[in-house]
């Protein structure tokens, strides 16, 4: 299942949630108890433990590959 960040419309608290794409669930702030909580976009991510190809000695992404 994937990660999805959600921000919460009241107070701004950013939190993750472990889901299934279109389960359509709601969640609720940890912080104020709002239920005012909008899924955020984000990129995808690799990890912390892990690195992207290229990514150390090619910053911009348009060098040739070794």
């Amino acid at each position: 299942m994937p990660i999805f960040e959600y921000k919460c419309g009241k107070c701004g608290h950013k939190t993750e949630f472990l889901e299934k794409a279109d389960s359509g669930q709601k969640h609720t702030c940890e912080k104020c108890g709002s239920d005012d909580m909008k899924k955020l976009f984000s990129t995808f991510s690799a990890g912390s433990g892990s690195k992207s190809s290229g990514s150390d000695s090619c910053p911009t992404g348009t060098c040739p590959l070794n």
